[in-house]
């Protein structure tokens, strides 16, 4: 990563989503994860708003979200690396067990 303030943090390596640290707009985009001094660059295809998530892999739907090292929601559509994750394409994983 370079000197400047990273774009977003992830919370543990193997996160699918990073966390946005200031208002993000498309384009190029890095930063890195509180558990290790790794760092992730990828490209932004949508704005992505301060506190809000960006996939760092391609996340199928029906899948895991996976932040914390934890399943934080299931992916509702296909979500491409760089997109703007939120309750347009994933739905919570506290109910996933309840009738819809």
């Amino acid at each position: 990563m370079t000197a400047a303030s990273p774009d977003f943090l992830a919370h543990r390596t193997g996160d699918a989503v990073a966390v946005a640290v200031r208002d993000l707009e498309p384009g190029p985009a890095e930063g890195g994860y509180l558990d290790s001094d790794a760092t992730e660059r990828v490209e932004l295809d949508q704005r992505v708003p301060l506190g809000h998530k960006v996939a760092l892999t391609a996340i199928a739907k029906g899948a895991q979200v996976i932040e914390y090292g934890l399943p934080i929601g299931i992916a509702t559509t296909d979500i491409s690396r760089g997109n703007y994750v939120h309750t347009h394409n994933v739905r919570s994983a506290r109910w996933q067990n309840s009738v819809a």
